[in-house]
C-alpha cells in the first residue's frame, strides 16, 4: 500500500473517534490526534485496535506510543505491513 492508500483508509478509522469532521477531511503527516482531531486517549487505543484490524497487523506498545500524529501513525502501519 503506497503512503496515500493508508492514509485515506485511515480517516475512516479515525472517523467515528473525533467531532471535528472538518479538521479530519484535510489532515496531513502532521495533524496531531489529541490537539487537531480532538481525540481523548481512550479513544486513541480504540484507534489502534480498529487498525490492527483493518490492515491485519500486531502494533506492540513501543510502536502504539508513537502514534500520536497522523504521520507516525501512517509510518507505524506501513512498517506493520512490511514486516507481515
Amino acid at each position: 500500500m503506497t503512503r496515500e492508500e493508508i492514509l485515506n483508509e485511515l480517516k475512516k478509522v479515525i472517523a467515528p473517534y473525533t467531532t471535528n469532521k472538518e479538521m479530519l477531511a484535510g489532515i496531513d503527516d502532521n495533524t496531531d490526534l489529541i490537539k487537531d482531531l480532538k481525540i481523548n486517549s481512550a479513544n486513541l487505543v480504540d484507534i489502534i485496535i480498529d487498525a490492527e484490524a483493518k490492515y491485519d497487523i500486531e502494533i506492540d506498545y513501543d510502536s502504539a506510543d508513537k502514534m500520536v500524529n497522523v504521520g507516525n501513525c501512517v509510518d507505524v502501519i506501513n512498517e506493520k505491513l512490511k514486516e507481515k
